[in-house]
């Protein structure tokens, strides 16, 4: 063999060498899910709430990972969190299965509080819906509709209030901002420290105008496709390279988390993208 073929066998091994490693990284990064943690630091909070951990599931889209979703549970157990964020598209319109939804929650439950919210997947399977609230209830989680309770810790107390998805009543993207603002208004949260379950980072302006302390959220599914340096290439209702779409932001008073979901919709992949799983520790500075 002479040396121009070797040079050929060598480059075309390394070639199919790096082809196989970034196929099984692809897979990997679709297949399992990861955890990311974050801290948010405020002086608002009461002092019986530090190091209060919040776990954010977000956009399940009727996704499985493990039987049961045996994955999410054991993440779930390991991260011990003193309260559970559903914050929207627990299923999937175009392919809804109530039942792996009705397994989650059946298990987090004993885990921790459950709260949950609905997204865009839920206010587009109509009457389904119903069913799927019903046994969100009968398992016993808190269904946030436009309205807010009250969390207590030692002698501190929060609020907790979540938004439904605006399109249970308007598709039309150019009038939803609005909306939740009203929604909001007609809360009338006191001045106790809040935090906002809602499906839609892209309403943040409006968060951050109500003065909400901490805003949890999804939806923008990390940007489905995520460069080195630039992000997320692609969101609902945010269009190409989103400005909300995963991470920690701030405005004023408020931040927002926006968790990169565990699921996808239309787009079957995820490259760059590991599907999360977000623990907030909450920390009192006083």
């Amino acid at each position: 063999m002479n040396q121009k073929r070797k040079q050929f066998f060598v480059v075309t091994a390394v070639i199919a060498a790096l082809a196989l490693i970034f196929a099984a990284w692809m897979i990997w990064g679709n297949v399992t899910v990861g955890v990311t943690h974050y801290s948010v630091v405020s002086s608002r909070l009461p002092a019986s709430f530090h190091q209060y951990r919040i776990l954010i599931l977000s956009d399940l889209h009727n996704a499985e990972f493990g039987e049961n979703n045996s994955q999410l549970i054991e993440i779930a157990e390991k991260e011990n969190p003193d309260m559970i964020a559903l914050t929207g598209d627990l299923i999937d319109s175009s392919r809804t299965d109530i039942t792996i939804a009705e397994k989650l929650v059946q298990e987090l439950v004993k885990i921790a509080p459950c709260y949950y919210v609905t997204g865009n997947h839920e206010a587009w399977i109509g009457e389904q819906y119903q069913e799927l609230e019903r046994l969100l209830a009968e398992q016993g989680v808190t269904v946030l509709h436009d309205a807010s309770v009250q969390l207590t810790k030692g002698e501190g107390s929060i609020q907790l209030a979540g938004l439904d998805d605006p399109d249970f009543t308007d598709r039309d993207a150019s009038i939803q901002a609005s909306m939740l603002e009203t929604k909001l208004d007609r809360m009338n949260l006191t001045d106790a420290y809040c935090i906002l379950l809602s499906h839609r980072p892209e309403a943040f302006e409006v968060y951050a105008g109500e003065n909400i302390d901490l805003v949890l959220s999804g939806h923008a599914h990390g940007g489905q496709f995520r460069l080195p340096f630039i992000g997320g290439m692609v969101a609902p209702n945010q269009g190409l390279f989103p400005k909300y779409d995963a991470g920690v932001y701030a405005q004023g008073n408020t931040t927002m988390v926006v968790s990169r979901g565990i699921g996808n919709s239309i787009i079957p992949i995820r490259f760059n993208n590991r599907p999360e799983i977000v623990s907030v520790e909450l920390l009192y500075q006083g």
